[in-house]
């Protein structure tokens, strides 16, 4: 089992013909996901490895083919116009991998978003990935997953990738990997995929990836002592960085005494969530909990 993607899905990409569109694209159909269409204003008609059609726009596209998933790589100053016009157009879930999207337009976009019932996943992340379904819609490499009962959820793209790798060299597999994104606007947050987790009956733990910045992590640390009964391990990144220096993501900056490393492990400690001190850790952690 997985969440949010899964054998029925039927992806379409948003900016198939760029180089970043089209490079993923080939990816995500190596991996063996079924992208049903590509939408590109202005070359409609075309088809993307002689097996995708491209569109002019998601609505055309949408009806045409019956996609239900939609992934964005579009440069970020027509990005978030993207999301709109995935939402208008009906799909339920949107994942929008462009990083470098203003916060005035994502402010502006989320209660559109929010008020059509769509589930955006980013944006600036590296999507998700449901090894058993074979269903990769974003970024994540595919050699470095295997199908299991594992599941992720994360800020980090890259430190995805490294827990990923111990984990599947170590012989344990992922139901999904989700990356949510570390700008401070975001479509879908920790909460929301401890909670899918959570009801997930082909996901028996879950390991968490925070960052310094914000309380995002504080708050899914409430919600997996008061709501998730499977075991949880976590990792906070950037546990060095100095006050007032942001690190990696738009995110990931303490204020004050807001959204240190030392208050999230805290948080973590209180709700009974294992702590990786490093990401190596989360083999042995996980294997004394399940």
């Amino acid at each position: 089992m997985s969440i949010f993607v899964d054998r029925d899905t039927r992806l379409l990409v948003q900016g198939i013909t760029g180089r970043e569109g089209s490079f993923h694209s080939r990816q995500m159909l190596e991996y063996g996901t079924a992208i049903v269409a590509g939408v590109t204003p202005g070359k409609g008609g075309q088809t993307f490895e002689s097996r995708v059609p491209v569109f002019n726009t998601v609505d055309e596209a949408v009806r045409a083919t019956g996609a239900n998933v939609s992934v964005i790589y579009v440069p970020p100053m027509a990005a978030a116009a993207a999301v709109v016009e995935a939402a208008d157009a009906g799909l339920p879930l949107v994942v929008c991998i462009t990083e470098g999207i203003p916060v005035m337009h994502m402010s502006r976009t989320m209660p559109f978003v929010r008020g059509r019932g769509v589930r955006l996943i980013g944006p600036n992340c590296p999507g998700l990935i449901a090894p058993e379904a074979r269903a990769k819609v974003g970024i994540i490499p595919g050699n470095i997953c295997s199908p299991g009962r594992v599941g992720m959820v994360s800020r980090s793209g890259t430190l995805t990738y490294e827990v990923v790798n111990h984990l599947t060299r170590a012989g344990i597999g992922q139901s999904t990997c989700v990356g949510i994104g570390g700008d401070p606007i975001i479509g879908t947050n920790f909460i929301d995929c401890l909670r899918a987790f959570q009801n997930d009956p082909g996901t028996d733990a879950i390991v968490m990836i925070g960052e310094i910045g914000g309380t995002d992590e504080q708050n899914a640390a409430v919600f997996v002592r008061e709501h998730v009964t499977k075991p949880v391990v976590g990792f906070i990144a950037g546990q060095t960085a100095p006050k007032g220096r942001r690190m990696g993501h738009a995110g990931a900056i303490i204020s004050g005494s807001s959204g240190t490393a030392e208050e999230k492990l805290a948080a973590f400690e209180a709700a009974g969530i294992g702590i990786m001190r490093r990401p190596a850790d989360v083999v042995d952690l996980l294997r004394s909990r399940m």
